[in-house]
Parts: C-alpha cells; structure tokens; sequence
C-alpha cells in the first residue's frame, strides 16, 4: 500500500495505439486501489506518468517533447514523481535519466503491476527506480479497469508480445514474445464489463489472430469470439490487430456466423510490391492478401476493411510504389493509416541498403493518402440514403444538440438526439457523407 492516508494525484498522458490506451486505463486501475484519484491537470497530480510509443519515430519524439514540459513542473514541485512507461522506456531504460535528469522512474512494458509498489518506494526514499525486466508471466495484462460512468465500450487485452519480427517492427523487443492469457479469465473479464454497463469490447494483441498458440488445448482466435458472442450483455466485439499470414478460415467464417462479430476487420498489408514484402519478413505476397480480403466480403458482403501501409522502406523503388497503388485500386480499403518509413532502434531494417530520400517518401506519401482519400470518399457515398445501425457511445464532438455512434463496419455518424439514446441501438438514415463521417436523421430502435 502507499504511504499515507491524504487522496493523492496521478495524471497520465498516452501515446501510441489502443493498446497503450488500455494499459494507461489498468495504471489508472492499480493506483486507484492505492489511494489515487486520476486527474486531468498535470499541474494538479503528485504523479505524473508518461505512457510511450516507439513504433515510429514521431510518436516517441512527441513524448520527449511533452517530458521536457512535465520536467519544468517538477522542478517547481520538488516532491512531484515523474515516470515513464510504454515502450519508449522498455527500449531505453536507465538511458532516459540522462537525456531528462528530471525523471524518477522507468517502468517497461512487462511491469506495470508493479506500479504502486515502485512508487511507494520514492515515496519513502528519493533516488531513482528503473525496472524493465522481461518478465514469463505479464501479470499486469489481466489487470481489469472499471469502464467510467456511461462507457459503452471497452478493452480487453488478450495476449501480449509477437513472434514475428516484421524487419521494421519494434514490437517483439519493447513488448517481448508472444503470450496468451486463458480463455476462462478473458471471458471473466468481458463478464465484469457487461455488468458494468459495456455493450462493446475491443480484444487487443499485437496479432490476435495467433490467440491460443502459447496456450495449446484447442485454444484459439475463433474459439474465443464464440465465447465472448455468449456473454449477456455484449452487443459487439471488434478485435485489433489481425497479421494477413495468420488469418485462418476460421476466423473468417466467424464473420458470416458470430452475429455480434462487427462487419469491420483492420488488416495491415503494409506494401503491395512483394519484393518489398519479403524484404519485411511480413510472410505473405499481395495475391495472397487479396485473396484473403475476396473471401472476407464473400463471406460478409458489408465488411469494412481497413489498413496500414509504410512508403519508402528501404529499396522500395517506383515501380515497388506503383504495385502498391495497384493493391489499392484492387482492394479499395475502407480507410488507411499510412507513414513514411522511419528507423527504429534494433530492428532489422535498419542494416538494409537502399534508403530512401525523405523528399521521396513525402512525395509518394501525398500520392497515397491521396488516392486512398478519394476511395473512403467513394465508399462512403454508397451509405448515403441507407439506413443503418448504430451503437450510441454519447454526445458528438461538433454540437451538443447532436449524439454520436458508429456503425458495425467502424463508421463514425452524427444524427439529432438524446442523452437516453447513449448504449442503444438505432437506426439512422444517412442524409450526408463526409470524409471521416456520416450524417443522418434518427428513424428508430435497430
């Protein structure tokens, strides 16, 4: 327990994916337990902790940006604890105290539950704490959060780490191998949830689609949807992020029979040029990833697929980059998040030949958002004068008088309502479609 009687701060910034959203949420779980209430004014907190991300470049000097910030603070308040945590401070460690002197702790991917004990002691004694150790049993990713007051959605992680060791890709080395919890605690978890007022769950892994290979048994990314479809309560279940090698048939077919299964699947593809593909060690050509996504709208014709993609990975040339705008005119991806290649810290890209020019890579990066704008555009069109479903998570961004919600292929819609719609189901017919969102009139309960 932490010292002290007196309610106690912690504000925590995040970085990163949604994964990082969710260990930041267990951080805020564990310190709740020892006597600290979240804050949303670092200026406020007795704890300040920065939760990284080291997947590109930018995300990382985002953080260290922020860091130098929070530093000014401390040394204002001399008795503030500074922390960090994620992956930035997995990948650097102890180095972190010399590039910001400010810091008191470095917590890395596989400790967080080790967060209260940690900060009890620079409690009782000033010094510095690094703890970064890999660890066989990840305890912290069975950590369950309470949803707030009115959430309709939540995470779940599933499984921690990756095998796969994509040549660009920091992952296995700031979040170690692969591991899977048991089925028997995730549903548990998803039962906790439901009783707390969630309709949705994300399941989150690195690469959901190898649940269970740790585990044995039988268990497996399919059986485990089936599970959490059958808990009371649960509307939806989306899940990120699924590797193209490891989609099996049988999670395919979970689209077309698991009817809470949301019609949405995000599936990197990365490149379209299979030189460049093998150079990745992704394990599948751009043939084989468009037959997967052919079966995917086979098997659930409203499917939304979205993806990732890098340009300018070390030896991508332009007719490389050509073959990646084929891929995209063939599959048409719902959406897509791209970025310019950058290094990472030992990861085996970095020894690769051929390096790209940063003028290249900016270029063939406007080309590519460009022509992926023009294919969200047009599928979006299609929605307009469809009525469609909507899970209502609470009021829009834009105006007050409006709620917001997404549909089961992952699209955001605003309509006129209420605050009774929020956790419901309606209908909404689609009056405008704009880039990132629908607009529509509310018609009904779905």
């Amino acid at each position: 327990m932490l010292k002290g009687l007196k309610k106690r701060h912690v504000y925590v910034r995040t970085f990163g994916c949604q994964m990082n959203v969710h260990d930041s949420e267990q951080m805020i779980a564990l310190l709740g337990e020892n006597g600290y209430a979240q804050t949303e004014d670092p200026r406020r907190a007795d704890v300040i902790l920065l939760n990284t991300c080291s997947i590109r470049e930018k995300a990382d000097q985002k953080a260290f940006s922020q860091l130098g910030r929070y530093a000014s603070f401390k040394r204002g308040k001399p008795g503030l604890i500074l922390g960090v945590t994620g992956c930035v401070s997995q990948q650097m460690g102890p180095r972190i105290f010399d590039r910001i002197p400010e810091v008191d702790l470095v917590v890395g991917t596989h400790n967080i539950d080790q967060l209260p004990v940690l900060i009890g002691r620079l409690e009782e004694k000033k010094g510095r704490i690094a703890e970064t150790a890999f660890r066989d049993c990840v305890a912290s990713i069975g950590v369950r959060a309470r949803p707030k007051k009115g959430s309709v959605g939540a995470f779940v992680t599933i499984m921690q780490g990756c095998d796969n060791y994509c040549a660009y890709c920091v992952v296995p080395y700031v979040r170690g191998r692969e591991r899977s919890r048991g089925l028997d605690d995730i549903v548990g978890e998803i039962r906790f949830l439901a009783e707390s007022g969630v309709k949705e769950v994300t399941l989150l892994g690195q690469n959901v689609n190898s649940y269970g290979r740790t585990i044995g048994n039988g268990a497996s990314f399919p059986a485990l949807i089936r599970a959490v479809a059958a808990v009371d309560g649960i509307k939806r279940i989306r899940f990120t992020t699924s590797h193209p090698k490891d989609l099996s048939d049988g999670l395919i077919g979970c689209f077309g029979t698991v009817e809470k299964l949301c019609a949405h699947i995000h599936l990197p593809v990365q490149a379209g040029s299979d030189p460049v593909l093998e150079r990745m060690n992704r394990g599948y050509t751009a043939t084989d990833y468009r037959e997967k996504v052919r079966r995917l709208r086979e098997t659930r014709p409203d499917i939304a697929v979205t993806s990732d993609m890098i340009v300018g990975f070390p030896g991508e040339t332009e007719e490389d980059f050509r073959k990646t705008l084929e891929l995209m005119e063939a599959v048409k991806f719902d959406g897509l998040f791209s970025f310019r290649y950058s290094e990472r810290e030992e990861t085996a890209a970095v020894s690769l030949p051929g390096k790209v020019e940063e003028g290249v890579k900016r270029e063939r990066l406007h080309r590519l958002q460009k022509l992926q704008d023009a294919h969200t555009a047009e599928r979006n069109r299609r929605l307009r004068g469809k009525r469609v479903e909507v899970l209502v998570e609470g009021l829009s961004r834009n105006s007050r008088q409006d709620m917001t919600g997404r549909t089961s292929c992952n699209r955001i819609v605003n309509f006129p309502g209420g605050n009774s719609l929020v956790g419901r189901t309606v209908t909404v017919g689609i009056r405008e479609t704009y880039l990132h969102s629908l607009r529509g009139e509310l018609e009904g309960e779905g």
